[in-house]
């Protein structure tokens, strides 16, 4: 069984239609500086609607340590929250970050949350087949494959959602879960107890005493 859901952006009005679906992608950020000036509001209308939401990244190539900077100064971190790294072509002449910057982007990221999050990689068919060299998609793959049939992308590997169509605007998406409380469970990232008398791993707090701010943060993690 799978659940529906949308990807919206600036191109989508402040406060989309949102109602009957269990999931909604915002975009966040891209490249360096760019923010969605619709973000707060679409975020709002999503769970006010009491839809799972994630936040996505547009990746740029170059300075995969700012931009993950940038996006985590943007995306609010809530958690139940799932977060996103878009992966194609941005407009030309620009190029498209390469198979290892978006690896990179992706443990960056993961590594730099203040709170855990489930952290996907969305990209097309192209991208994916032809682009990618590693199979690394985080958490789960995002497919977009508006030709096949919802739930059906033409792809080997798991996926977790598939973009498979446009209805009035708005890119419409299915995620592989049998119902909404089983993907706020994925999402919700709920972390196995150590074994007992196992030294207790460092927590999100103490590192961020460490830490004075998000730059700090992401370029530790980079020069591991």
């Amino acid at each position: 069984m799978t659940v529906r859901g949308i990807d919206v952006a600036s191109y989508q009005p402040p406060t989309p239609a949102v109602a009957g679906n269990s999931f909604v992608w915002v975009k966040a950020t891209e490249g360096l500086t760019y923010v969605n000036p619709h973000m707060a509001s679409q975020a709002a209308a999503a769970r006010k609607a009491g839809a799972v939401v994630g936040f996505y990244h547009f990746l740029h190539p170059g300075g995969i340590a700012a931009q993950v900077a940038h996006f985590l100064k943007t995306a609010p971190e809530q958690a139940g929250d799932m977060f996103g790294c878009d992966w194609e072509t941005p407009q030309p002449p620009d190029k498209a970050a390469s198979s290892e910057e978006k690896d990179q982007f992706l443990r960056v990221l993961k590594g730099a949350t203040k709170v855990p999050h489930r952290v996907v990689l969305y990209c097309n068919l192209d991208f994916w087949l032809h682009r990618d060299k590693t199979s690394q998609c985080g958490d789960g793959l995002w497919i977009a494959d508006p030709n096949s049939p919802a739930g059906h992308p033409k792809v080997q590997h798991a996926w977790t959602f598939h973009q498979y169509g446009i209805t009035a605007g708005t890119d419409q998406n299915v995620g592989q879960f049998a119902d909404i409380n089983s993907l706020r469970a994925w999402a919700g990232v709920t972390l196995p107890k150590p074994p007992a008398g196992a030294p207790a791993a460092p927590t999100l707090a103490s590192l961020d005493k460490r830490l004075t701010s998000v730059e700090t943060r992401v370029t530790a993690l980079e020069k591991k």
